[in-house]
């Protein structure tokens, strides 16, 4: 019997693995089903949904040139539905374009109102925060350091 994509196939487990089980098909060839479809959840322990000598439908999803068969079990069950690509249009209007973002804000609003400042001014302002945020990080580094680049003496 020749094993092709997409055929369903009664087969039974013979071996459990921690990323999937092994399962002998008709012909007595064997192929693997992955952890990822054995069930539509999530599966954290595979020993929770099979076990050895258990009869199982899978399809075949895939076969390699050196012999090895991909099966599938959530894909052998009538409930089973493929996942819809998603398209690249917009399937909603809810998000609106990124062209349009920018004239939907709202004008930022200035914290603070500063008259005009002269040169030195502006400079004797940066100094100072420039100062305060410096204290801040470094007070911050110390005690987060133990204590290594503490001061000494």
């Amino acid at each position: 019997m020749s094993i092709e994509v997409g055929s369903k196939l009664q087969g039974k487990v013979t071996g459990i693995t921690n990323f999937g089980a092994f399962v002998e098909l008709p012909g007595g060839t064997t192929g693997l089903v992955h952890i990822s479809e054995v069930a539509d959840n999530y599966v954290k322990d595979i020993n929770d949904h099979l076990k050895v000598n258990d009869e199982v439908l899978v399809k075949v999803i895939n076969v390699e040139k050196d012999g090895k068969i991909g099966l599938s079990i959530k894909k052998a069950s009538d409930t089973y539905r493929e996942p819809q690509p998603r398209s690249s249009a917009p399937s909603s209007p809810s998000r609106p374009s990124t062209q349009n973002r920018s004239s939907q804000r709202p004008p930022r609003k200035r914290e603070e109102f500063r008259p005009k400042e002269n040169f030195e001014q502006k400079v004797a302002r940066f100094l100072k925060d420039s100062e305060d945020r410096l204290s801040s990080l470094k007070r911050n580094t110390e005690s987060k350091r133990g204590g290594r680049g503490a001061k000494r003496g």
